[in-house]
């Protein structure tokens, strides 16, 4: 697990700009939201997730997740079909907070192209890069405000 200027990135997963993060299982695709998301978010009191079946595009809006400062949005960081999602969630939003890179998955992906699509994503040396660059966006957005 790296910490990145406070906040926890685990080397093993690719990260969409937009905040959500891709583990690959056997050829599967789990997805979640960073600890930066979680914590800029405050408390998630509601998420609204895509059906199982769904096909998705890399990129796309699938899900909107909810606090109680703002509605965020879940980005598939792949294409596919949802094949799972995280029931768990419905009932305890709070997950997410908790424990966003294991028990507050959100959905999983069965891949379309995998390969071509990970290369699209953050990882290894480019996540300090990413988050240091949110950090100064979040900084600049609040001194605006």
């Amino acid at each position: 697990m790296a910490e990145i200027q406070g906040y926890d990135f685990p080397d093993d997963l690719y990260y969409h700009e937009e905040h959500s993060w891709a583990r690959v299982v056997d050829g599967k695709v789990t997805v979640g939201m960073n600890d930066m998301f979680q914590r800029e978010a405050g408390d998630i009191v509601f998420v609204d997730l895509p059906e199982e079946e769904d096909e998705v595009e890399q990129g796309e809006v699938c899900g909107k997740i909810q606090s109680r400062k703002w509605i965020g949005k879940l980005c598939a960081p792949v294409s596919g079909e949802i094949i799972e999602i995280n029931e768990e969630l419905e009932d305890d939003t709070s997950l997410i907070n908790e424990d966003p890179y294991q028990k507050g998955w959100i959905l999983v992906i069965d891949p379309s192209d995998l390969e071509t699509e990970l290369d699209n994503l953050i990882h290894g040396e480019a996540v300090k890069d990413f988050v240091e660059r949110e950090i100064k966006h979040t900084e600049e957005e609040r001194a605006k405000a």
